[in-house]
């Protein structure tokens, strides 16, 4: 090969290699800008692309993913002039990488910087009490300021998170006092709740009680005078049989006279000194000792 072939041939190298030099391949979720001369001309997404070598200089890889970005705590005075530690969790998102590479230098530290300066002015208008009870109200405020002030920066804050608040320990101790007492206080309500809970049941049972052992007594009392009622109701059948056999009989007014004289004897065996004789049966006993007499002579 002659030395012009060789050269041609190192020339044709060197023109590959530089070629190759200019394919850039963007990763997914990424994206490069591109700068000609010096000067922004366009943004590469995912994918292969080829840029001219020596004239185009492309930036590192800008990541379009959501980024966390946890800060150190800031002193902040409250409304009441009291300082406490809030550190604070912002999470924000690229969504125009030009922006992002011209908009501002350090981004990461002027949003710390913006976060800081944020938080002082929405707790300084607040007590220390609405300051610890109102975390969602202040990151709600600080979500929205700090969205607005990095749109010019091709950045979009998602959520704004107050992670810590720490008040001074004089404060902390007092809290606690105070959460400690008021713990004690539910409890007090709680266990005088269950104790009204309880009498309620225990008088509930023997106002029960009570009720079954009153409607017992009046269920037994009432079998007893059914009871009572069913025997007199069967002597009294029995009675009118007795009476509706005897008429069936077509008894005679001797026997009617024998049952009460039978009757009179019965009476007789009493305590009674005075006995009243019917006038009938004062006529069958002068009845009876004619029959007597009469009978007399017979026996001997």
């Amino acid at each position: 090969m002659t030395t012009a072939g060789i050269v041609l041939l190192i020339l044709g190298i060197v023109i590959l290699l530089v070629l190759c030099t200019g394919i850039r391949v963007v990763r997914q979720a990424t994206a490069v800008t591109v700068e000609r001369l010096g000067k922004y001309r366009k943004t590469l997404e995912t994918g292969v692309h080829f840029v001219l070598p020596l004239f185009d200089r492309t930036s590192r890889p800008i990541s379009l993913k959501e980024i966390v970005a946890d800060f150190k705590p800031q002193p902040v005075i409250t409304k009441d002039n009291v300082t406490m530690q809030i550190d604070t969790v912002v999470y924000f998102q690229i969504t125009d990488a030009k922006l992002y590479t011209y908009g501002v230098d350090k981004p990461l530290s002027a949003i710390e910087n913006l976060t800081a300066t944020t938080l002082r002015n929405i707790v300084g208008e607040l007590e220390l009490d609405e300051t610890l009870t109102s975390r969602d109200t202040v990151n709600s405020k600080m979500r929205i300021i700090l969205d607005e002030a990095t749109d010019p920066w091709g950045i979009k804050i998602n959520r704004v998170e107050l992670k810590n608040i720490l008040p001074p320990k004089d404060i902390q101790e007092a809290m606690e006092k105070q959460m400690r007492a008021e713990r004690e206080r539910r409890e007090a309500i709680l266990r005088a709740e269950g104790e009204k809970k309880s009498n309620i049941l225990v008088a509930e049972g023997e106002k029960q009680a009570k009720i079954l052992r009153a409607e017992a007594e009046k269920e037994s009392r009432i079998l007893a005078a059914e009871a009572e009622k069913a025997a007199l109701i069967a002597e009294a059948e029995g009675k009118a049989r007795a009476v509706d056999l005897i008429n069936s009989a077509n008894p005679n007014a001797a026997y009617l006279t024998l049952e009460g004289y039978a009757a009179l004897v019965e009476l007789a065996k009493g305590q009674s000194t005075k006995i009243i004789i019917p006038s009938e049966l004062q006529n069958i006993t002068g009845t009876l000792a004619g029959v007597t007499e009469a009978l007399k002579p017979a026996k001997k």
